[in-house]
């Protein structure tokens, strides 16, 4: 479940990073990939679901300090991707007319896209720091960790084979 989760969470991140700057990836990828993005976000909610009941149950009650907090800048970021997702629908150019549905969306749409979504650059950068040591672990346990072992292994073959070819000298 950590090793799923943990690879979620990294496709979460970098596809909200491109899906972040549209003039990069251009409005058809960006909005797309913003759709597979708000499908990742559902998962990795299901993936927590115990965490959010369990920590929303006890939000008003004796509840230590780091995870109410948690809680709260998760909600706020729950906030600000619906409001993201939902005024990007609105707005869509691409992928609802590809859908052959035409919405006649105002300037107030677009404004409530743009302000969310700087919002919430913001708040993914405190989940992340909230949840650094999570991060950390995980990255040391699937990258570097087997980096390591793989250049261990090189490195204790090499020297076997020095000291085997050495001896048959």
């Amino acid at each position: 479940m950590n090793k799923k989760n943990f690879v979620i969470d990294i496709l979460i991140f970098f596809a909200f990073l491109i899906a972040m700057e549209p003039n990069l990836s251009g409005i058809a990828i960006h909005e797309w990939l913003s759709l597979a993005l708000a499908a990742m976000i559902i998962v990795h909610l299901l993936l927590h679901w115990d965490w959010i009941i369990s920590v929303g149950g006890l939000f008003f009650k004796k509840l230590w300090h780091s995870s109410r907090l948690k809680f709260f800048v998760d909600m706020l970021l729950f906030i600000s991707v619906v409001a993201i997702m939902m005024s990007g629908i609105m707005i869509s150019r691409i992928v609802l007319p590809t859908l052959g549905i035409d919405l006649q969306s105002g300037l107030a749409w677009r404004q409530i896209h743009s302000t969310a979504a700087d919002i919430s650059i913001i708040l993914v950068g405190i989940h992340f720091a909230l949840n650094w040591n999570w991060v950390w672990d995980k990255c040391k346990k699937y990258f570097f960790h087997p980096i390591g072992r793989m250049f261990n292994q090189k490195t204790t073959h090499l020297i076997q084979t020095s000291l085997r070819d050495e001896t048959e000298s």
